[in-house]
């Protein structure tokens, strides 16, 4: 059976600090998801936990009583509406989430792919060149898989965004210059772990001349086995609705099925 686009669980309010849009509140994504038939939502603002050293600047107002804000989230029969976060990885390979907040969110996100924040996710050297980018999407990758999170409910957010290079040209050519061999190791470890993999509705806008190099990590993921989810990644209410023609997108793409589908 072909995937049902019925979840997005990669959502922001306006409490993330590149949100900050009035509109953008918790009861205007459920009327979002009520409008599409999304049966799973799920918020995610930024955050950093102020229990785990070395914020940025930016980060360090989004810790969890900022975030926390949002709930009680609003609820609405036959729609699950998830407490999340989305989390970092900054340059020293430091999660910004202590262990003992786990407990706090249905489900995190966490991303690995805000080469952007300079000075913050990457050293220097790995943001010299393409080379060194495509390394680093690897080996933060693998630092996440080695630690101990609850996998079952954790997903990798947006692998093929365009924070991982100032210009398109490059971030074609990060992901050219990852290994295919890399890319089923750690597909491979991903799907052991259960951890599950986003369907980005911006990775989605991609040109035909694009298809194949975006589109290549998800393959070889669903050849190890990976379980995939939606996320709008939408910051004003525009976006939420933008993104259900990408979510589309992704499904005749892949081919993906409902036995593809990562469920919380």
């Amino acid at each position: 059976m072909k995937y049902i686009v019925d979840n997005d669980l990669h959502i922001h309010s306006y409490l993330s600090s590149c949100s900050d849009d009035p509109e953008q509140t918790p009861e205007a994504i459920l009327s979002h998801a009520k409008k599409y038939g999304l049966k799973t939502i799920c918020l995610t603002d930024h955050f950093w936990d102020s229990a785990v050293p070395g914020a940025s600047e930016w980060y360090a107002p989004q810790d969890f009583s900022h975030i926390k804000k949002s709930k009680p989230l609003p609820q609405s029969e036959g729609i699950r509406f998830l407490f999340g976060c989305e989390a970092d990885l900054d340059k020293f390979r430091t999660l910004g989430i202590d262990k003992s907040r786990f407990y706090e969110f249905d489900f995190i996100i966490i991303s690995t792919t805000h080469f952007h924040m300079t000075g913050f996710t990457l050293h220097d050297e790995e943001r010299a060149s393409a080379k060194n980018r495509a390394k680093a999407w690897v080996e933060r990758l693998d630092t996440i898989f080695d630690m101990d999170l609850p996998f079952h409910k954790i997903g990798l957010a947006h692998l093929a965004c365009k924070l991982i290079a100032p210009e398109r040209a490059e971030l074609l050519e990060v992901l050219s210059l990852i290994p295919e061999t890399e890319m089923k190791r750690i597909f491979t470890k991903a799907a052991k772990l259960g951890v599950g993999i986003e369907l980005n509705s911006s990775d989605m806008s991609f040109s035909d001349d694009e298809k194949d190099i975006i589109l290549k990590p998800f393959k070889i993921a669903k050849e190890c086995g990976c379980k995939f989810y939606f996320g709008s990644d939408a910051h004003h209410p525009e976006r939420l609705s933008e993104s259900i023609e990408k979510f589309q997108r992704a499904v005749e793409e892949l081919n993906l099925t409902e036995e593809d589908k990562f469920i919380i």
